[in-house]
């Protein structure tokens, strides 16, 4: 498989939004031209029948979509769901999804936490990781993008820096970097870290798709990754950077799963994305939403 990551990423540049059943009666009455893509997690979508089944499969018709999967559990320690793989494959190809991206986390052992949780720093980890990631890859048949995980403990016996440990699982999979600047931001605050430097560090030439959100701050100053807020100033300004130091037009897309506002409000979000975009990529950016709406 080539290593190029627009390989099997057929999107354009745009920005996106998660695709959730409370917006449906407002995006059945129109899409808002700044949405260009809209993300799922297969999980909540596989199989689903009845109207909620009819409405998606009439907005799969007619716009991208992304699939951001919650429960592969990558690096844990129980067997590779490959059930799971091959329903997100059947998935995909039954309504054209092209790009399929996972947490770079662990969740699951004989029965799922519903946490996202970190993979050890270690050799060990970046193999055994690397390998599972090979894995769900030949079941796809595509190359799948891995996300940079939010995380509150770092696991012992770390051998390599996080960002160290991202590259190293990339490389050795040969899969693409899936890229959320929240939490980079979130783990900055946490961790006591540069997130600037931390961006500088991760294989962006490799990055196939970014995610951009909002956050929550407890009263002892824990950062929680809950993308339930708007997005603050200083994440804008981290995926300024991500943009500069990735060089090409990415699509990206708005989190928000919680507290969610109308249609409008997220709209004014992802309208900020597209501007970003165009203020970085300029033309190039541009002529992507021209062609989309002439199509």
């Amino acid at each position: 498989m080539s290593s190029d990551p627009t390989f099997h990423n057929t999107l354009a540049p745009w920005a996106g939004l998660g695709f959730r059943r409370e917006l449906i009666p407002a995006l059945q009455q129109a899409v808002p031209e700044h949405i260009g893509f809209f993300e799922v997690a297969p999980e909540n979508w596989a199989g689903m029948g009845g109207r909620a089944g009819r409405d998606f499969r009439a907005f799969t018709e007619r716009y991208p979509f992304v699939c951001h999967g919650l429960s592969l559990s990558l690096g844990g320690p129980g067997p590779l769901d490959e059930m799971l793989l091959r329903r997100t494959r059947d998935f995909m190809r039954e309504h054209g999804i092209g790009l399929f991206t996972e947490h770079l986390s662990w969740c699951a052992d004989d029965s799922h936490l519903y946490d996202l949780l970190p993979i050890p720093q270690t050799q060990e980890a970046v193999r055994y990781t690397a390998e599972r990631i090979a894995r769900a890859q030949d079941i796809l048949g595509m190359r799948i993008g891995v996300e940079n995980a939010s995380t509150y403990i770092a696991p012992p016996g770390a051998e390599m820096t996080e960002p160290e440990f991202v590259r190293a699982v990339v490389e050795r999979a040969d899969c693409l970097l899936h890229l959320d600047v929240n939490n980079i931001y979130v783990n900055s605050c946490n961790f006591g870290f540069d997130p600037h430097a931390y961006l500088a560090q991760l294989p962006l030439e490799r990055t196939c798709y970014v995610h951009v959100a909002g956050h929550y701050v407890e009263e002892d100053g824990l950062v929680i990754d809950t993308h339930g807020s708007e997005v603050i100033d200083p994440v804008w300004q981290l995926l300024q950077d991500a943009y500069q130091r990735i060089g090409r037009p990415v699509p990206t897309c708005l989190e928000r799963d919680f507290n969610m506002p109308d249609l409008p409000t997220l709209v004014q979000e992802v309208a900020h994305i597209a501007h970003l975009q165009h203020q970085a990529f300029g033309a190039q950016a541009q002529s992507q939403l021209v062609n989309r709406q002439v199509a």
